[in-house]
């Protein structure tokens, strides 16, 4: 099960997926990140309560990326991801990855 919300800012759209990324919601996932990108403001994809991500899950996050989506993650599992595909060949040091991790404290945002 995923819940995918769409928030319109002044300056960008923050798109924040709760559940799961595998199967069919991998579709889901994409048809709102290609609506975003066509009102022409910058996207930030926010994978706040991540449970679970499949191979195309991370095929799909890849793919976001490298077409400049701005990836927020809180939780450990879900800033490790978003922290190997800043790593990754294919996304060298991409300046789209912004990594949140949780602490007892709140939560402290590495870049």
């Amino acid at each position: 099960m995923i819940r995918v919300t769409k928030t319109e800012e002044q300056s960008h759209t923050i798109v924040t997926i709760d559940g799961q990324l595998s199967g069919d919601s991998i579709a889901v996932v994409e048809a709102c990140c290609n609506q975003a990108k066509s009102n022409g403001k910058p996207i930030e994809l926010f994978l706040r309560d991540i449970t679970t991500v499949d191979q195309a899950g991370q095929m799909l996050l890849s793919r976001l990326a490298a077409k400049g989506v701005r990836m927020v993650a809180r939780g450990l599992y879900t800033s490790y991801l978003v922290q190997s595909l800043a790593s990754d060949k294919a996304v060298p040091d991409h300046p789209a990855v912004k990594i949140r991790a949780g602490s007892a404290e709140g939560e402290v945002e590495k870049t």
